[in-house]
């Protein structure tokens, strides 16, 4: 499954992020990659979601998966770490290629 995230992953919008991915994850999706390719910013609340919600895939065997990032949102996740944590590709397609 692909999701593309555009405009800002905050405090204010990861709720919804959070809430809609981990109702895909209960229903058996496995492999999920977050196309960042529009996300124009990410804040601690949005990083933390991101993990949570790859430890969940992980419980059941799954992966998530980062492609397409740019910008300040590029910069974030290497700044944290969290290019250490989860795969992160160039491009959607090369995250699809590596499943």
């Amino acid at each position: 499954m692909v999701v593309s995230v555009a405009g800002r992953l905050d405090a204010v919008s990861t709720p919804d992020f959070e809430k809609r991915l981990l109702e895909f994850v209960d229903r058996g999706n496995t492999m999920v990659v977050i196309d960042g390719g529009r996300l124009n910013y990410i804040s601690s609340a949005g990083l933390r979601s991101i993990l949570c919600i790859a430890k969940r895939l992980k419980q059941g065997n799954g992966i998530l998966s980062v492609a397409a990032l740019t910008g300040v949102a590029k910069n974030v996740f290497e700044i944290s770490g969290f290019n250490a944590i989860l795969p992160i590709y160039e491009t959607v397609e090369n995250a699809l290629e590596q499943k």
